[in-house]
């Protein structure tokens, strides 16, 4: 598996598409015999995924705040 480091590539997936990247790496890393040492690369991939993740569930929460606001004023 090819993982890409783009950020852009990062940015631009969803809640599904990020949560199944983040669940493949994690996949990998424990399958491999390997020290953690030596997926340093899948271990970055996982927290610029979990930011984005964390920044993809901020906005969410926002809009549903934002929606309940709208109703309640009705």
């Amino acid at each position: 598996m090819t993982i890409k480091n783009n950020s852009a590539d990062i940015k631009s997936k969803s809640i599904k598409e990020t949560k199944e990247e983040i669940n493949k790496i994690l996949e990998k890393i424990e399958k491999s015999d390997t020290n953690l040492e030596s997926h340093s690369h899948e271990y970055d991939k996982l927290l610029k995924l979990n930011k984005h993740m964390n920044e993809l569930f901020k906005r969410k929460l926002k809009e549903i705040n934002t929606h309940d606001k709208k109703n309640v004023k009705k």
